[in-house]
């Protein structure tokens, strides 16, 4: 396979044409602000965009909040198969395979068997666990010296919660973490900065011990299977997914799913809180003068940080949209972090409004039987945080510019480096 090759980048896009500009360049995330540059543009000039040269092939870009909800619905024009993000998601040159990126029926299949994770039920039981252990974090961090919030706070609770959710040692639970991070890693995506044999050999490496827990969990009766709450035990203990480790590929595509899912939302949004504090201080005022706010706060967050910045389908069939005709078999990309931009749907969609109505409608989470399993798990963690942090803290201080992930994918951050003053 041949190694690719970074190109240059301009932050700016103002007067280039919208031909010669590549919307798939992970350095468009990692600059922090020229993403929204380059979409405001296509919203304004060409808002079904077809860009016929990139590393991935050709693709339209779809970035109004309404036609991205309007393929996202569409499942039977636009499929899931075989991969949901730009690039596909290949493993020793072969494609992984996922249930996010399945249509009907094997999507629902899949899917149902591990539903139960986020049933009221289940949340009920990880909330007070979730409360404990973000207390423990923040109980635990230095005050007046800057410490990295992703590292410290952001990672380490989602690591321990995913963990829970695989019934993974603890102990080991940064390796959860390694894995959703380089499972997004193609070097196309990530702009080069790692290469295929390394990422193949992390999910080598991935699959045999998860391979490992799912012979532990085999031997286990059916009452004590359906008494877990792990997603091991889950897929076990249903008929249609029980020999799912026959399919490693499958397998393992299934591992990455929920572990990235698990991971990527909650752990960027919990990060991109605390960012777009600061970068709305009046709303942390808000905030402090009413902590009835933090349910309604968090969806906005979510909309404001967009985690995961596109979801990709293929047209089944000649489609007309925006006046375009998406031919069928061509590569559509949803740009949701365009879409929450959208000021047609969304007043001052550049501020973060904690008390804003409609706050829910965003389109971080999809929508159509591909919408985000965990959102309400994710929610959860995001509020639960806020609620401890205002108990502890009167003022999150961020020292410096944040470091963004390098990805045309994930909309995330390596670094936020924060002073917390203690009430």
């Amino acid at each position: 396979m041949t190694e690719f090759v970074r190109k240059e980048f301009n932050d700016d896009p103002a007067g280039i044409p919208l031909d010669e500009l590549d919307f798939s360049n992970s350095r468009l995330f990692e600059s922090g602000t020229a993403w929204d540059a380059y979409f405001a543009r296509l919203r304004n000039e060409d808002p079904v965009h077809y860009q016929k040269d990139s590393p991935f092939g050709p693709f339209w870009s779809i970035t109004k909040f309404k036609d991205i909800q309007f393929v996202d619905k569409s499942a039977d024009l636009f499929s899931s198969e075989p991969s949901i993000i730009i690039g596909d998601i290949v493993i020793d040159e072969r494609e992984v395979e996922m249930f996010i990126s399945m249509d009907n029926p094997r999507h629902d299949v899949q899917r149902a068997a591990v539903q139960n994770v986020v049933q009221p039920t289940t949340l009920a039981v990880l909330e007070p666990l979730i409360r404990e252990r973000i207390g423990a974090i923040l109980d635990s961090l230095p005050e007046g010296e800057a410490f990295n919030w992703v590292d410290k706070v952001s990672i380490e609770l989602t690591g321990q919660m995913l963990a829970t959710l695989f019934g993974f040692p603890q102990e080991d639970r940064r390796l959860l973490t390694y894995w959703s991070d380089i499972g997004l890693s193609l070097p196309e995506i990530t702009d080069g900065d790692i290469t295929h044999e390394e990422r193949d050999a992390g999910l080598a490496a991935c699959l045999t011990r998860f391979t490992e827990i799912w012979h532990e969990r085999a031997k286990l009766s059916q009452e004590e299977l359906e008494a877990n709450i792990d997603l091991i035990s889950m897929f076990l203990r249903e008929e249609k997914t029980k020999d799912m480790i026959d399919r490693p590929f499958e397998y393992l595509g299934n591992l990455l799913l929920l572990i990235i899912g698990g991971n990527d939302t909650t752990r960027n949004s919990l990060t991109g809180g605390v960012w777009a504090m600061h970068n709305n201080p009046k709303a942390f005022e808000l905030l402090q003068s009413d902590l009835s706010l933090i349910p309604n706060m968090v969806p906005e967050i979510i909309r404001w940080q967009t985690p995961l910045a596109h979801m990709r389908r293929i047209a089944t069939q000649d489609v007309e949209l925006g006046g375009k005709l998406i031919k069928k078999g061509d590569k559509v990309v949803m740009w949701y972090v365009s879409g929450n931009r959208d000021e047609d749907v969304i007043s001052t969609p550049n501020d973060l409004v904690i008390d804003r109505k409609n706050a829910r409608q965003h389109l971080s989470f999809g929508f159509g039987i591909h919408r985000c399993m965990g959102n309400r798990l994710a929610e959860m963690q995001i509020r639960v945080t806020w609620e401890e942090i205002m108990k502890r803290f009167s003022k999150l201080e961020v020292v410096k510019d944040p470091v963004y992930v390098k990805s045309n994918f994930v909309k995330g951050y390596e670094e936020l480096m924060v002073k917390v003053t203690r009430k």
